[in-house]
């Protein structure tokens, strides 16, 4: 598998890459003068670990359809909550963010796991309202501690993605990361909370290395 920055890398250097690689992983966001649509689709769909590829995130969409490959930490998610017992089928499960990287793609894969599924974003009124139904929240807004303990259901499971600096000068490095999720406050509340930093990162990392390893599979297969 190659990480690498599309920064300084040149259309013909990533097919070059995307010849000899098991799995290419680019590391998202890009900056803002490269397009990020041209440079995932340049990466073959069967070498696509991160999940990214159109292809894949258009069969993830699909009913009855199976991508080669699930996004990261969606799949992390969705594996934290499937090993810890958390049954998915017929709860209410909010997800609080729209990105293409966690808030899309982990609504898809709920929806496939028959949870009934309520996306929260910048533009929906009463937030607090709509997460305070819920049985599973998945926050993945980048707003740190925007969810109060009070926003939470007594009893419910709480993902949090969220990792954001936040200033602390009784730290070496001057901050400190935090969720979006005020996790104090929150568990005291949840049944299940993850942790930030150590709750999803860890998960994000093992998925990468299984759909890798999956990948790699597939092609020995061959």
């Amino acid at each position: 598998m190659f990480s690498f920055s599309a920064g300084g890398v040149f259309a013909s250097q990533l097919k070059a890459l995307c010849g000899i690689a098991t799995g290419i992983l680019v590391q998202l966001p890009l900056p803002k003068h490269i397009s990020e649509e041209k440079v995932l689709c340049e990466i073959s769909l069967e070498k696509d670990v991160d999940g990214f590829h159109p292809l894949n995130i258009g069969k993830l969409a699909m009913k009855g359809r199976q991508p080669l490959f699930n996004p990261c930490t969606p799949r992390g998610c969705i594996e934290l909550l499937v090993r810890s017992g958390i049954s998915i089928k017929g709860k209410n499960a909010v997800v609080v963010g729209r990105s293409n990287i966690v808030g899309l793609p982990v609504s898809l894969l709920l929806l496939k796991e028959d949870a009934t599924v309520t996306v929260v974003h910048s533009r929906t009124k009463e937030p607090e309202k709509i997460i305070r139904e819920a049985d599973i929240i998945i926050a993945a807004a980048g707003q740190a501690m925007m969810i109060k303990g009070s926003w939470i259901k007594p009893g419910a499971t709480v993902i949090d993605v969220g990792t954001n600096a936040v200033d602390d000068p009784t730290r070496k490095s001057g901050y400190r990361l935090v969720g979006d999720v005020d996790f104090q406050e929150a568990c005291k509340v949840a049944g299940w909370i993850t942790p930030v930093p150590g709750g999803v990162g860890p998960m994000t990392v093992a998925m990468l290395l299984k759909n890798t390893l999956d990948g790699a599979k597939r092609v020995i297969e061959k």
